[in-house]
């Protein structure tokens, strides 16, 4: 390579990060024309700009063209814009896209289930090809953008959706200035056991995932688990009993009595009331006439007066046990496959939190049979007390009266 060239490629590698288009431009005719003959060619190679863009900035270095203010080109110069050159491309854009858009049509932000190559092919095929970065680039001017689902609609809203709420608080408050226990219960969902791919991610050496079978059906040999939680609302205490047969009212009640004799009754000395807050629905329902029988058996077993309160219907997530300590397991657990009852017992009693949450499990192998019925005499037999507000969601089921000796 000659000198020239060699000190024209110098020049220009020190400057080219401060160059824009035209002062590049201008820079490569100023070379070419301070070279003399042969002084475009040695610019071209040296630079790597066309013969063309030397010609055009040597043309404006010798009429001396000034563009206003911190213009780069003439007005109206370079490349048109796509909607430029098809004035009815945003116009077919929005017909494809307007049938599946969703949100509020008065809401600045608006999205689409589209992808911006699927639209790219369809506006295509109308004669002129559309790149999939134009039409991102469209979409966002028109106020589009791709986001995931979220889980909001939380079904019927009744209409005392927030007095059973602020009902729940009173109660939940009552009990603490009292030192009586409030527990939140509920169903985990149920886990299939074995080499099942699990969702997250955890540390291992490069290049070694952990292997898990491609389908997720059940191993009958394995089994599920069917976990059943208890949190202590005031001590931040967990215990979680993982079934392994049906999820059943008898089974959140076993759960709930292996709690109260294993950690209540030594926490809660005194007690001579239980608040439980549970969900509208499921094995703990407040029409499950088998959850009801089952709650007064345990009253009469401990002598506790037992409160119940359900949440409105609807709003299961508002469940303290589901923020509180499901997630927590679930964190604890993922990207780890659930290969045994053992492990699940394992992984869930190991859940900690820096605010102090300390788990208990048990694996319980009994069995709970389904399609339980409780007949009307068991029914009335019940020593329940619905509340004034809303009694079917609110209720106090008392010890009945022990017979005296010698009677049946």
């Amino acid at each position: 390579m000659p000198a020239d060239e060699k000190a024209i490629r110098k020049r220009f590698r020190l400057l080219s990060r401060s160059l824009n288009e035209r002062t590049r431009r201008l820079f490569a005719a100023a070379e070419a024309k301070a070279q003399g003959r042969g002084g475009i060619a040695a610019v071209v190679r040296a630079t790597g700009v066309s013969r063309a863009t030397v010609w055009r900035g040597m043309a404006e270095i010798e009429a001396g063209v000034r563009l206003p203010g911190d213009r780069i080109r003439r007005a109206g110069g370079g490349r048109k814009r796509a909607t430029e050159l098809d004035p009815t491309l945003v116009g077919r854009l929005e017909a494809l896209v307007e049938p599946t858009t969703r949100g509020d049509p008065e809401s600045p932000l608006r999205w689409t289930c589209k992808s911006t190559r699927k639209l790219a092919q369809e506006l295509s095929r109308g004669g002129r090809p559309v790149s999939y970065r134009i039409v991102a680039e469209i979409l966002h001017d028109l106020g589009y953008s791709l986001q995931a689902n979220r889980k909001t609609t939380e079904g019927r809203n009744h209409p005392d959706r927030n007095a059973q709420f602020e009902h729940i608080d009173r109660r939940i408050r009552s009990q603490r200035s009292r030192g009586e226990p409030t527990i939140s219960v509920d169903t985990k969902k149920k886990e299939l056991v074995g080499d099942f791919k699990n969702v997250g991610r955890e540390w291992r050496p490069k290049g070694r995932p952990e292997r898990v079978r491609v389908h997720d059906f059940l191993d009958p040999e394995l089994g599920k688990a069917i976990p059943y939680g208890v949190y202590d609302v005031d001590r931040n205490l967990g215990w979680v009993s993982v079934g392994i047969d049906h999820d059943t009212a008898q089974f959140a009640v076993a759960t709930i009595r292996r709690w109260w004799k294993q950690l209540g009754c030594r926490l809660y000395r005194r007690a001579r009331h239980l608040l439980i807050v549970a969900d509208g629905g499921g094995s703990n329902g407040p029409r499950i006439r088998l959850w009801k029988r089952e709650i007064q058996r345990l009253a009469d077993d401990t002598r506790l007066a037992i409160e119940v309160s359900h949440l409105p219907p609807g709003t299961s997530k508002w469940n303290k046990i589901e923020h509180r300590l499901f997630s927590f397991i679930t964190q604890n657990w993922r990207g780890k496959p659930l290969l045994s009852h053992a492990t699940i017992v394992k992984l869930i009693a190991a859940t900690r939190t820096s605010t102090g949450l300390k788990v208990h499990c048990y694996l319980d192998r009994n069995r709970y049979p389904d399609k339980v019925v409780v007949s009307d005499e068991e029914m009335a037999s019940l020593c329940i007390a619905p509340n004034s507000f809303h009694g079917e969601w609110n209720y106090v089921i008392r010890p009945r009266s022990k017979p005296r000796r010698g009677t049946k």
